[in-house]
């Protein structure tokens, strides 16, 4: 009997060791960790190793906390990869609040899916793993493996990666051969990274961080890659794909994409022919760049290509030519080939797109690029080409490549180079109205809108101009910022300058456009461009303030009054300056009409942080200003 109660215990103690030991326990995550926070990381830990110039390999160990619904987003775990990499291992565990096991992620639930979207040829493709659970909170626990077949770019470490995010431990790794010792850049990280020498040639760096508190965006300010920390890595000496190349100069690195493309330019003699045939005749250098320009826009189609080593190689010209379409770098090359048919020499551009103008970091030659463009030099000016689209003007860069620094590769080497900054002289939004009111506040309104310069965008604005009718009035509809409107009948005008500008004119009915009290009808003259821009208070402000772009609006609206009406109160003039823009609105009465006038210029550029309460100031005048009412008295 004795024995058999022995055997018992020593099976419960065998089955109590053989229990995970609990850990993530949430109640032992600091409280001034959790606070605002909406996922804590215990620990965050990324390595990566370069093997070879052509081999590397990335080690991701993640452990976060979701403390609550919104910290949800950061429960998909999403490794990518193609035929030049290899997802080793990727797995997953559930915790409880008591940090006990809730379940592990088995190989089913392991999602493999193409990363293709649309028109998109690409090898590229994902692996990915939800590590949801219903009880708030709860912690995941992931980690994954990829293996590189090239050197090219490679992950860079980035502190936080959301708003409302703590770290109680973050590391990050860099181990190398000697001879191929990589090169770093940080983004506000003062500490320097521990040298290892690991013998063997090899040796390694590595940043540690404890007990990170959560970052807050603070509106108008910089884009988040500006005020998170971060290290970004770049090789000295890679290979992708059978490439060597270097990477330690911008020369060096122009120098590797020429060699992608050398040999590309090639068309056929039926082609060259064609091209010389067709601008022949023509008077200028520029005319020419356009004709070519448009030929190709009517000729191609956009179509990313994303295979292997032609994510960063052209198609050849000829390709294009027969085929009619290609990606950024296929249809720029496309371009250039065909400039050199009649002699105009043009340098294909690398550039990093969006709307925010990204900053590029000139003393750092590296892989900071994820577009493709033209430029074509002239004794006066630039010509630039934006070669992806069907529908943008000539010579027009837009929000999308415009205002940024970007890498031309020229015979003389790679060059750091501006692209076209359109300014508030440019972005203009010119409106001229003329509405005429009844004595019960209705109206009828002709509005007539020109959009310049970056305002051609407005809203979509230059993708709808040659657009269906019905996909054209729901534009307009979307876009009227008037709360009751009949539309009567509208039209769009198209003038594809290098200033480009669109005209959109209405005819309108506005019911109750004025207010009626007794025998007093209230009317606020600006119709369609009150400012509803109403900055937060914040009295502690850290970051700078950061306006793009800059802008002129200029609102001209002619009100005719019916003769039982005449003016009790017309606002006095407003003028408001400040180093943000300058506003200013005045009213004419001219026989039977009032006539308002408003402009507002708004700067760009960056601003100190101790000026955001004047930069609150400044909007909330404009607002009041904005909605000022006039007051008209019946005479009968």
């Amino acid at each position: 009997m004795r024995s058999f109660v022995v055997l018992i215990l020593l099976f419960a103690s065998v089955t109590v060791l053989a229990k995970d030991k609990p850990k993530y326990i949430v109640a032992e995550i600091p409280q001034e960790l959790r606070q605002n926070a909406d996922a804590v990381f215990w620990e965050d830990r990324s390595s990566f190793q370069i093997l070879t110039k052509s081999r590397a390999n990335y080690k991701v160990f993640r452990a976060v906390t979701i403390m609550n619904a919104n910290g949800k987003r950061h429960t998909d775990v999403i490794v990518t990869y193609d035929k030049l990499s290899k997802v080793v291992s990727i797995k997953g565990t559930i915790y409880n609040a008591n940090g006990e096991v809730i379940r592990r992620t088995k190989s089913n639930e392991i999602y493999d899916q193409s990363l293709t979207e649309g028109a998109l040829f690409s090898d590229n493709r994902l692996k990915h793993i939800g590590l949801t659970h219903g009880a708030y909170p709860y912690t995941i626990e992931y980690e994954y493996e990829v293996e590189y077949k090239y050197l090219f770019v490679i992950p860079p470490y980035v502190q936080y990666v959301d708003e409302k995010v703590s770290l109680m431990k973050s590391e990050f790794s860099l181990l190398y051969q000697k001879d191929l010792k990589p090169r770093y850049r940080t983004t506000l990280i003062d500490k320097a990274p521990e040298v290892v020498d690991l013998g063997n040639n090899t040796e390694s760096l590595t940043w540690s961080f404890e007990n990170l508190k959560p970052i807050r965006m603070e509106p108008y300010g910089p884009g988040f890659s500006d005020v998170v920390p971060s290290i970004h890595v770049a090789p000295s000496t890679f290979e992708f794909d059978g490439y060597s190349g270097k990477m330690d100069s911008w020369d060096e690195f122009g120098q590797w994409v020429g060699k992608l493309n050398n040999g590309r330019n090639t068309l056929s003699e039926a082609t060259r022919e064609k091209i010389k045939t067709m601008t022949a005749n023509l008077p200028s250098t520029e005319a020419k760049v356009k004709a070519l320009y448009e030929y190709m826009q009517s000729k191609t189609r956009y179509v990313s290509i994303q295979l292997g080593i032609g994510g960063y190689q052209p198609f050849e010209a000829a390709v294009v030519d027969q085929t009619g379409y290609g990606d950024c770098k296929a249809l720029s090359n496309y371009m250039v080939s065909m400039l050199d048919v009649i002699g105009i020499k043009s340098h294909y551009v690398l550039v990093n797109s969006g709307f925010r103008p990204p900053r590029l970091w000139g003393d750092f030659p590296s892989a900071q690029f994820d577009h493709a463009i033209v430029c074509v030099p002239m004794e006066a000016d630039t010509i630039w080409l934006e070669c992806t689209s069907q529908t943008i003007p000539f010579a027009y860069m837009g929000s999308h490549t415009g205002n940024r620094q970007a890498l031309a590769l020229t015979p003389a080497g790679a060059k750091i180079v501006s692209t076209p900054k359109y300014t508030e002289r440019e972005n203009q939004q010119i409106r001229n109205a003329r509405i005429r009111v009844d004595d019960h506040g209705n109206a009828i309104a002709h509005v007539k809108t020109t959009y310049q310069g970056l305002q051609y965008e407005n809203h979509g604005l230059d993708d709808i101009l040659g657009d269906t009718y019905d996909n054209q009035k729901k534009w307009v509809q979307n876009t009227t910022a008037i709360p009751s409107f009949d539309l009567n009948k509208f039209t769009f005008v198209n003038d594809k300058q290098r200033i480009p500008a669109a005209v959109v004119s209405l005819d309108l009915t506005l019911n109750r456009f004025a207010t009626a009290s007794g025998k007093r009808l209230f009317l606020s003259p600006n119709i369609m461009n009150k400012s509803t821009i109403i900055p937060e208070k914040n009295d502690n402000r850290k970051s700078s303030i950061v306006l793009y772009p800059a802008f002129t609006d200029v609102d001209s609206i002619s009100i005719e009054i019916s003769e039982k009406l005449y003016p009790e109160f017309i606002p006095e003039p407003v003028t408001i300056e400040s180093v943000f823009g300058r506003y200013e609105s005045k009213f004419i009465l001219d026989q039977g009409q009032v006539v308002y006038i408003r402009k507002f210029v708004r700067n760009s550029g960056e601003f100190s942080a101790d000026t955001y309460q004047d930069f609150v100031d400044f909007y909330k005048n404009i607002n009041k200003a904005d909605n000022i009412k006039m007051v008209f008295v019946n005479k009968t």
